[in-house]
């Protein structure tokens, strides 16, 4: 019998990311026995019988309460002295490691699915650093989220070589291809495009939170240098943080009046494959990433990709195939590479297909499922 506890901060990482591996394990090995702790949330409870769930306290963002969380876990990792614990997330994972290292549990697995002072500058990116070196130190083994995000993490001295190791062909939990049939596509796609009033347009689509980090300012830039007799239109699925003075006040006027642009605010997780089978592109600038679920999930959907060449974005597809990838934070390089895919609707189709093809090689859920639980094995193993 092995003794496993999965951390994250808020509950709904830990649905998203952790519960099918969880369900996955417990298939495999009903023996085990299964724990789940996050910040209070009475949903989590949805796990059963076969999972048991603890709530302690971890706030995002910098806190003193962080102190009562390490104390927390603590007390709870020497009450049931787990085999093993596996954490994610920053607070979550920073907290964890420590509580872990003092309550002497062998193995401390952090899934480095972003580090998060990549997108920082000055004081911020040296304390955030500082954090993120602290839990890889005290981690006894890690999980990278990519190849180039491992190298990274490597030459920034997080950890030594050894220490780190990507699952598969990188990523988390992949695409549950049930949930994205090409059966449904074309009517998906007519859906969709009747509703946002999208003909015959070559329609750019952008799913994630609207903001700098992803690139949302480049995006808006490239959008506004088409021509008036460009036959293009931009839709941007997801929540709107126009408005943090990240990107310049007349871009955002601009493109609020644009009727090149339609911003559909958050939708149902459910609702966004109909987007992926509506777009002919998704355009995906952003200045860091992990590995980039939305990515898989547009893949999944056959629908062909521009994203960055940083690490994590730009590992997900293979350029010139499945993505077309541009210079981080170069508009006039995202505008360029929109304009030649607009016109080229082959491209475009040749591209949706090797994408699929892609999701289904490597991302495939099941697949991704057993990638992990054989790393989960050989660690309780070793």
């Amino acid at each position: 019998m092995k003794k496993v506890c999965f951390i994250t901060t808020i509950s709904s990482t830990l649905k998203t990311f952790f519960l099918p591996q969880i369900e996955y394990i417990k298939e495999k090995h009903k023996d085990w026995e299964i724990y789940c702790i996050c910040d209070s949330d009475d949903t989590v409870n949805q796990f059963g019988d076969s999972v048991t769930y603890i709530p302690i306290k971890i706030t995002r963002g910098a806190s003193l309460s962080g102190i009562s969380s390490v104390i927390s876990l603590l007390k709870v990792f020497r009450k049931y002295k787990f085999d093993m614990i596996v954490y994610s997330t920053p607070n979550a994972a920073f907290y964890s490691s420590i509580a872990g290292k003092l309550a002497g549990v062998k193995k401390r697995l952090y899934c480095q699915w972003g580090i998060r002072y990549v997108g920082f500058s000055g004081k911020a990116r040296k304390l955030f650093k500082a954090i993120e070196n602290i839990t890889c130190k005290l981690s006894t083994h890690i999980n990278a989220v990519s190849v180039m995000n491992r190298q990274f993490a490597i030459d920034e001295k997080l950890y030594p070589e050894k220490k780190a190791t990507v699952v598969g062909n990188g990523g988390t939990i992949g695409v549950d291809l049930s949930d994205f049939q090409l059966s449904e596509y074309d009517e998906l796609r007519n859906k969709v495009r009747t509703e946002l009033g999208v003909t015959d347009q070559t329609l750019f689509g952008f799913v994630g939170r609207i903001c700098k980090d992803k690139g949302s300012k480049e995006l808006l830039e490239a959008v506004k240098m088409f021509d008036d007799n460009d036959n293009i239109k931009l839709v941007c699925v997801g929540g709107d943080e126009l408005n943090s003075g990240d990107i310049p006040e007349s871009l955002l006027d601009w493109a609020k009046e644009s009727d090149r642009i339609i911003f559909t605010g958050e939708v149902p997780p459910e609702v966004v494959k109909g987007y992926y089978a509506a777009f002919d592109v998704l355009v995906h600038p952003t200045y860091r990433e992990g590995f980039g679920m939305v990515l898989q999930e547009a893949g999944a959907m056959r629908c062909p990709i521009i994203t960055t060449k940083i690490p994590g974005a730009s590992e997900v597809m293979d350029n010139g195939s499945s993505c077309l990838l541009i210079p981080v934070k170069d508009s006039e390089a995202l505008f360029d590479v929109m304009k030649k895919i607009s016109s080229d609707k082959s491209l475009c189709e040749e591209m949706g297909k090797n994408a699929r093809l892609k999701v289904e090689e490597c991302y495939e859920r099941n697949l991704m499922l057993n990638n992990q639980l054989e790393r989960y094995e050989s660690l309780l193993e070793a």
